[in-house]
């Protein structure tokens, strides 16, 4: 009898009525993360190079394009307190720090849980991939990446987790199959390989994150300016891509707040592209619903219909984002 009601309710949960028709259509997600901005704030960050976003000359890219052409929240933040930028990651894999408030290695801890997000994928028999730049000047990476060599990897949740790293192996077969080099996105693309679930990860370079040395000496100077022009070149192949096109939602989505006081959770930045999002890639369309990390978690979830809502994320009071969809 249990089981029956579980079952129910899973299928409560996830009605084709408590999604938003277009909502329902995406097949494939990408998510791309990037670091340490407010959207609007009282520009404190600025102080560290981290300036506001929104009407920023330093970025040209997400002002007149990205914020003329997506759905927006207006007020989306960092989970309350939660800094700095690994807690934000593991939360968009589990609704949940699990307690950590540091940036740390793999290890450090060791998560042995299964109920994270692409572990509830894979068992439900949806592909995920992973795509991490490496730092610059440092070798695209052949192992499973697991402290700073190649990449800062606070922010590459998955590889946090035992299912994924196989007791810290760096030669787990998992991982190697999951977790990628940045630049195969491009084949995976153009060839139409992609996996249903896309976390794209630039390099801290790329990002926006402040205090990053050394970096192209050809690219900006300014992280900011840097971060905006990484968007302008790379999301195109995304948005000409046949998985895109054909059921494609695309999140850009900041990792945490950067401004002090009122603002120190945000409001931070994610733009919503996709054909079935309000405004469809050609008008902007924005709200005021306060959302956090576990709405993103919360609608990824109900995208590809896995259960249970994790962490936050089961929280009655977590609002996903299908308002952003039409």
């Amino acid at each position: 009898m249990k089981r029956v009601c579980a079952a129910l309710l899973s299928l409560c949960l996830f009605a084709p009525n408590s999604l938003s028709a277009q909502m329902s259509k995406v097949k494939t997600v990408f998510v791309i993360m990037m670091e340490n901005h407010n959207r609007t704030g009282n520009d404190s960050g600025a102080a560290f190079n981290d300036p506001d976003i929104d009407r920023n000359p330093l970025a040209p890219y997400i002002n007149r394009v990205l914020k003329r052409t997506s759905a927006q929240p207006l007020q989306y933040f960092n989970p309350p307190g939660n800094h700095p930028s690994q807690p934000n990651y593991l939360w968009l894999e589990a609704g949940t720090n699990f307690g950590v408030l540091s940036d740390t290695q793999p290890g450090q801890p060791q998560l042995d849980t299964h109920d994270h997000l692409v572990r509830l994928l894979e068992d439900a028999g949806i592909s995920w991939k992973a795509y991490a730049e490496p730092d610059y000047g440092s070798p695209a990476f052949q192992v499973c990446p697991l402290d700073f060599t190649y990449l800062d990897v606070e922010h590459l949740a998955p590889v946090y987790f035992n299912d994924v790293n196989d007791g810290l192996n760096p030669n787990s077969p998992e991982c190697l199959a999951h977790v990628v080099p940045y630049d195969r996105l491009e084949a995976d693309l153009a060839g139409n390989t992609t996996s249903r679930y896309n976390l794209i990860i630039p390099n801290v370079c790329h990002q926006g994150h402040e205090g990053v040395t050394p970096c192209d000496p050809s690219e900006p100077g300014s992280n900011t300016l840097r971060s905006d022009q990484w968007l302008r070149e790379n999301l195109p192949a995304i948005l000409k891509s046949e998985a895109y096109r054909k059921g494609g939602a695309l999140f850009i989505l900041w990792d945490e707040a950067e401004d002090s006081d009122p603002y120190s959770d945000g409001p931070i930045g994610l733009y919503l592209l996709s054909p079935f999002a309000k405004g469809g890639g050609r008008s902007a369309y924005t709200n005021q619903i306060h959302y956090d990390h576990s709405s993103t978690l919360k609608t990824i979830e109900e995208i590809f219909n896995v259960t249970p809502l994790l962490g936050a994320a089961a929280d009655p009071n977590t609002s996903d984002l299908k308002d952003l969809f039409k």
